[in-house]
């Protein structure tokens, strides 16, 4: 028995010495999951400089299927591939040992597959020790009884929000059944009970520019709400050949200003308009190739599973400037969570509508 022990304590130094080498260069031995993550957390993502050659920040489509028909949507429903679970998390290790700090899951509908986000929530943060996970969804398939298996996992939730006015949300493609703006509130105080981070996206496009959403965004109070100018991706939805045709939701600069003027007094409104937006975001699709939808055709690397981290982010455009520019970088953890931060002051009396 003696022998046996000292054989699993062996092959348990293997892979540890392994997987230290590919972290640190040199032949240190680690010894334990939690040995790891102090590794794995040595670069901070507040020591991230434009000058960093790391992944801090990754927004990851695990898939492009969706329940909604957006009509500006960038990021269309071109494949139904999901990439078995084991390989998924084995590219998200890559991604940890390379820097990455924070996840953000995106689609598609993420939540079109439940048990997949549970699995990668918690591999992130329990195998991981992600300093962030966040998700963006529709809202639509959320559950509360979701929302209380997972929210030890979960640091942020954003939901994308575009009117609240059912004919206009119809018009966008949101399929709006008069419910959205009910289970949105739900939502926001489902966040509050479980401690999560709740922010609001808004894309601006002809259709609801002329909005004033300010008193309901006051009422849900998100800590962060992301307001996106209509943005046209060659290669998804420049024209009538693509699944969606964005050229008819675009807005005039001054259409963007109106908007914008009508709404920059709230203290979590923070603005994106088609320049910030340019290749400063890090995507990687759901074969697990980065994607750069800046100026031009979309590109695409190499899948990171197949060349490596520091490979695929090579064949694409990755504007780390204009990622901390754009305050790519914020108060992502739930640590540092502050109810009074959001724009009432984070009332935690219960949401009405």
């Amino acid at each position: 028995m003696a022998i046996l022990s000292l054989v699993g304590d062996l092959q348990l130094s293997y892979r540890f010495a392994i997987l230290a080498i590919g972290i640190l260069g040199i032949g240190r031995i680690i010894t334990s999951r939690k040995q790891f993550k102090a590794v794995a957390t040595t670069h901070s993502s507040k020591d991230f400089t434009k000058e960093s050659n790391v992944p801090v920040s990754v927004n990851y489509f695990p898939s492009r299927k969706c329940n909604y028909t957006c009509g500006f949507c960038f990021h269309t429903n071109t494949s139904s591939y999901v990439l078995p679970i084991d390989e998924a998390k084995r590219g998200l290790r890559l991604l940890r040992e390379s820097g990455m700090q924070k996840l953000n899951i995106a689609g598609g509908e993420p939540f079109l597959y439940p048990r997949l986000l549970t699995e990668l929530f918690q591999f992130g943060k329990e195998e991981l020790g992600l300093e962030s996970i966040s998700i963006v969804s529709n809202g639509s398939k959320i559950t509360e009884k979701w929302m209380r298996e997972n929210c030890q996992w979960l640091d942020i939730l954003a939901i994308s929000c575009d009117s609240f006015n059912p004919e206009t949300n119809k018009k966008i493609g949101r399929g709006d059944d008069g419910g959205n703006v009910i289970r949105l509130f739900r939502i926001a105080e489902w966040c509050r009970d479980y401690g999560i981070k709740f922010k609001l996206n808004t894309v601006v496009s002809i259709h609801n520019w002329n909005e004033d959403m300010s008193a309901e965004i006051e009422r849900l109070a998100p800590f962060r709400w992301k307001v996106f100018q209509c943005l046209l991706v060659a290669g998804e939805n420049e024209d009538a050949t693509r699944l969606r045709d964005a050229r008819t939701f675009l807005v005039t600069d001054q259409q963007w200003k109106t908007f914008c003027g009508r709404h920059k007094h709230l203290p979590c409104y923070v603005p994106e308009d088609t320049n910030a937006m340019a290749s400063s975001y890090l995507l990687l699709d759901e074969y697990m190739c980065f994607l750069d939808k800046g100026e031009g055709m979309l590109t695409k690397s190499e899948s990171m599973l197949k060349v490596g981290v520091e490979k695929a982010m090579s064949q694409v455009v990755w504007d780390k400037g204009s990622f901390l520019e754009r305050g790519g970088i914020y108060d992502w953890g739930r640590s540092d969570m502050v109810r009074e931060s959001g724009c009432s002051g984070g009332s935690n009396e219960k949401l009405q509508w």
